[in-house]
């Protein structure tokens, strides 16, 4: 007996099947589990556990790879995220590339709450490598990786090249050094923005006469108190997200992995680093909102030049 027809068959009889260990459990309405198809559960039990534990590992697995654009015949491109791990983020670059290009957003564990996210670079690696060789055996790969997960994508494809997968090439969109992701760093980073801001207050005053510079202090006055007032008068907030809850855990321990991590040996290959006119933005906000679409055509006919 074909343990999937026999599921498929009890599924037609609204028969629900599921295991619970070693056990198997079923649900049926009254009087359509027949004595024959009980008789049938218990011959097949062992096989029906396994068959059942099977389809939920590689349920758990697929999650990992969503198919942004999974057609077309050119080297598939595997895309690690940025830290908050939101796959859409390339959707703009994936149409951009046409479609001949195969395009997989790699999700990290956490994103759906089911599961703990990971705090090291080389276990987020290891755990993307596994599927991505589960879910297309023999190479060769496209790994790329944006901003945080720039950092991520050049250690999973040193791992593949370490297993002896082909690898065309890495490609890394604004993505810094990982040592920039640690907390000095970004300290730094958030006083070079607010010694930009108040030098370009500065400048435009010291520009203006008396009179132009009371009314412009006088306008930015008014625009922070109106500010307050619209967040003093916003309704209250609904109850949080569940999806943002489950986000946020994963910014967290992306950026714990990238803080502690240490890059080891180039991967086989070629490595490509693609950055826009303003570079990365600071990392707590650069992966918010993905990139625009003349930015994503600009790097797609990069990628393809370097491809070809």
């Amino acid at each position: 007996m074909i343990v999937s027809a026999f599921l498929e068959e009890l599924r037609s009889r609204k028969i629900q099947i599921w295991a619970e260990g070693d056990q198997l459990r079923c649900a049926a309405p009254t009087g359509v589990l027949t004595p024959a198809l009980r008789d049938q559960l218990r011959e097949q039990k062992s096989a029906i556990v396994q068959f059942l534990r099977s389809a939920e590992a590689l349920a758990r697995r697929e999650r990992a790879i969503v198919p942004l654009q999974p057609r077309g015949g050119r080297v598939p491109v595997f895309a690690v995220p940025g830290h908050n791990g939101n796959v859409f983020s390339f959707r703009f670059l994936a149409q951009e590339l046409g479609e001949d290009q195969p395009f997989f957003g790699l999700q990290p564990p956490g994103v759906d709450g089911e599961c703990a996210p990971l705090t090291r670079v080389e276990e987020l690696a290891t755990y993307f490598a596994e599927r991505i060789r589960a879910f297309r055996p023999n190479g060769p790969y496209t790994i790329a990786g944006h901003c945080a997960g720039g950092t991520i994508a050049f250690e999973l494809a040193r791992q593949l090249a370490e297993q002896g997968a082909p690898i065309t090439f890495v490609a890394l969109f604004s993505s810094p050094y990982p040592t920039w992701f640690r907390r000095v760093p970004q300290l730094l980073e958030r006083l070079g923005h607010q010694t930009d801001w108040l030098s370009h207050h500065i400048h435009t005053l010291a520009s203006l006469s008396n009179r132009e510079r009371r009314l412009y202090i006088s306008a930015k006055l008014a625009e922070r108190r109106r500010q307050r007032r619209a967040r003093q008068e916003a309704p209250e907030e609904a109850a949080p997200d569940p999806v943002m809850i489950h986000r946020a855990k994963v910014e967290a321990a992306t950026l714990t992995a990238l803080r502690r991590h240490i890059l080891t040996i180039s991967p086989a290959g070629s490595l490509c680093s693609f950055r826009t006119a303003r570079g990365c933005a600071p990392a707590m906000r650069c992966c918010a909102g993905g990139r625009s679409r003349a930015t994503s055509r600009s790097i797609a006919g990069r990628m393809v030049a370097r491809a070809t």
